[in-house]
């Protein structure tokens, strides 16, 4: 079964990346809505939730055929599973203690590090500097971040990148939607056990279980379905770098949604990561149109 209108993505590059500009808006906005959750069972609950929610509307409207699966896109599919599932976890643990833009540019330097380290030149080397200058900035003394906040965004950065190349096999095979489907499910098998000690609450309060499957929708569905999209029309390196403005999104929900403060120094560090991002996507640009030529 085909989810129409984001199972065939438009054939262009531009339309790829409007793919990804729609998963980051819609993650980031999930992340806001989800915050009551989080403040009231914690980080690793309300990400349990979310994927056990989502990994249900998943295989109801897709129902993955795997049987027809080779090995490959099995060990695909587990992997994007299990980072996405280190991914999420941390990152709701790190925006439960550090503001949102802050969390997302700490976590985004995994997929850019990949991307630019991947091309050794001195260009993407300072590209490399000023993203962590960028961030040195984020997590300036006195800008009352939390060391924990800082480490489990981090470990987000870890499983974004192992997420992004997991997700261009998954992507790239069928629709793209069976792999997310299993995918999630095995994501949310590895978190079930956070949910346990929420359940009872969970189930018995409408306004909870509702806000968290719009969460779980608006996340794993649409978000990472446009991700998914995506990646089958751009190589893995290309999509990360172009996350690079998922932290000005995440600054901008913080800042409309949560009401969260933005200072100049906040405004500087997301400036340099969004710009490092930036070049490093030019220059992977340029380099698939000198191959072509």
């Amino acid at each position: 079964m085909r989810i129409r209108g984001l199972t065939e993505p438009p054939r262009t590059a531009g339309g790829g990346a409007g793919l990804v500009l729609l998963g980051a808006f819609m993650i980031q906005w999930s992340a806001a809505i989800v915050m009551p959750i989080i403040s009231r069972f914690g980080g690793s609950a309300a990400s349990g939730w979310r994927f056990l929610l989502g990994a249900g509307v998943l295989l109801i409207v897709v129902r993955p055929k795997v049987r027809s699966w080779d090995r490959d896109r099995c060990i695909g599919v587990v992997v994007f599973g299990l980072s996405s599932a280190v991914m999420n976890q941390c990152f709701f643990q790190a925006i439960h203690r550090i503001h949102l833009g802050t969390a997302v540019a700490i976590e985004y330097l995994g997929p850019f590090l990949v991307a630019a380290l991947g091309k050794r030149s001195w260009r993407h080397f300072c590209f490399v500097l000023l993203a962590m200058g960028g961030v040195l900035a984020l997590a300036r003394p006195g800008g009352h971040l939390s060391v924990a906040g800082i480490l489990f965004a981090a470990g987000a950065g870890v499983g974004w990148a192992a997420y992004a190349f997991a997700s261009h096999r998954v992507g790239g095979d069928g629709d793209g939607y069976s792999g997310l489907a299993v995918s999630m499910s095995i994501g949310a098998l590895l978190t079930l056990p956070t949910i346990f000690s929420s359940a009872h609450t969970m189930i018995s309060t409408p306004h909870l279980w509702i806000r968290m499957l719009l969460v779980a929708i608006m996340a794993t569905v649409i978000g990472f379905g446009a991700e998914m999209q995506a990646l089958r029309r751009l190589k893995p390196s290309i999509v990360s770098v172009l996350m690079a403005l998922d932290p000005a999104v995440a600054f901008l929900v913080g800042l409309v949604i949560l009401h969260q403060s933005v200072q100049t120094w906040d405004l500087v560090g997301m400036l340099c990561v969004v710009v490092a991002g930036v070049g490093v996507t030019v220059d992977e640009s340029r380099g698939a149109v000198e191959i072509v030529r």
